[in-house]
């Protein structure tokens, strides 16, 4: 059993997990954790997980003095004997408790374990729980003698204590966002994090070949290339293919990996693409940014253009791919100084089109927005299967 804690928008991160595990082995655990019933859990092909662990320690209910009594009893008999220095951090989620508490249960089990002969760097807490940045930097979950405890309370009171697998590669995204030779601002920048959970949300079966009709500077296609599938990109403007390339390019050099990648221009809502298609995913046309709330009719006007050229795309995208592929896509939400979001009509009528969006066990599929608090257009994501 795994426990993760999700990301800054935790509905996608337990999408994520549902399509890649299946939606019963996820059991949401509180706003920020879900419980996976797995084997094996690799927080490397995971963009909605921000730290993942094996869970080890469970308690129907308690408190923090609790949990601290079963923990230092727990990992000073289990380390009494260990050779070599351990690093442990201690990050606590769902408690009321501060810093200062969760810096103490350390304290204590140093102390313990000093008096048994076993040595222990306890890593400083600012704040209840370590940022990913620090578990990533201090390489916790990554080595038998890089410890570190995720304690996590339930809404209904559980309580479990995982050991951290390790934290998002927040070096390695950044990287591949920021140093790939191409990058352009005004076709909107996706960040392969983002890129990474919308390829898991088709969830595409081993060595696929995945099509992105919009691929811009090919952020998808990198993201899938990594992860081992066969990458198809076509967009409507030439410069863009000429990007894809160059990036795909820089790709491999640098990861030193083979990727099979076809490229060619195309207008979505026309093109014939050649096959196989075995997923589609992609970012499609968001319309113009806003730094600030339309007015009604500027609203009106962009959210039409934008139904219109994803609703000729799907059709045709529909006429050319078989029964049973998985779809996902990001399309436009527009958001309202109140907090309520503008979607698109097609929205509605997905049927019609010849899509069925896939059913959840823990979420809604209009749970499914990506958006930072000062942005006016969202991502919305549309997990979807071909009737």
């Amino acid at each position: 059993m795994y426990v993760a804690l999700l990301g800054r928008q935790p509905a996608l991160g337990i999408a994520e997990l549902e399509r890649v595990f299946g939606g019963g082995a996820v059991t949401p655990l509180s706003g920020l954790a879900a419980l996976i019933d797995t084997p094996l859990l690799d927080i490397e092909n995971l963009g909605g997980t921000l730290k993942a662990g094996v869970v080890v320690l469970e308690l129907p209910a308690g408190d923090w003095h609790k949990v601290s009594q079963k923990v230092v009893q727990h990992y000073t008999s289990l380390w009494s004997k260990n050779e070599g220095k351990i690093t442990l951090g201690i990050s606590a989620y769902g408690f009321p408790n501060g810093s200062r508490e969760v810096q103490k249960l350390g304290i204590i089990l140093k102390s313990k374990l000093k008096q048994s002969g076993t040595s222990l760097r306890l890593i400083p807490n600012t704040d209840p729980a370590l940022s990913t940045a620090t578990s990533h930097h201090n390489k916790l979950g990554l080595s038998p003698n890089k410890v570190e405890l995720l304690i996590v309370r339930g809404k209904l009171g559980r309580i479990v204590v995982a050991e951290s697998t390790g934290a998002q590669n927040i070096t390695a995204y950044t990287r591949r966002d920021q140093t790939r030779p191409k990058r352009d601002a005004f076709v909107g920048m996706l960040p392969p994090k983002l890129a990474q959970i919308m390829i898991n949300l088709a969830h595409p079966e081993s060595g696929a070949r995945i099509l992105d009709p919009f691929c811009g500077t090919g952020v998808i296609l990198q993201e899938a290339a990594l992860q081992r599938y066969a990458v198809y990109g076509t967009d409507l403007v030439d410069k863009m293919i000429s990007y894809s390339r160059d990036n795909l390019k820089w790709l491999e050099d640098t990861h030193h990996i083979s990727v099979n990648a076809q490229l060619q221009m195309g207008d979505a809502m026309t093109t014939t693409w050649q096959q196989p298609i075995d997923a589609v995913v992609a970012e499609t046309y968001l319309g113009q940014p806003f730094s600030a709330s339309p007015s009604p009719a500027k609203l009106a006007e962009v959210r039409k253009n934008c139904n219109h050229i994803i609703t000729e795309f799907l059709k045709n995208l529909a006429k050319q791919i078989s029964a049973g592929t998985p779809v996902c896509i990001a399309v436009p939400a527009w958001k309202a100084v109140d907090g309520s979001f503008t979607h698109l009509p097609l929205i509605e009528t997905i049927a019609q089109l010849g899509y069925k969006p896939h059913e959840f066990h823990n979420i809604s599929q209009n749970d499914l927005l990506y958006y930072r608090e000062d942005q006016i257009v969202a991502r919305e994501l549309l997990v979807l299967t071909k009737m």
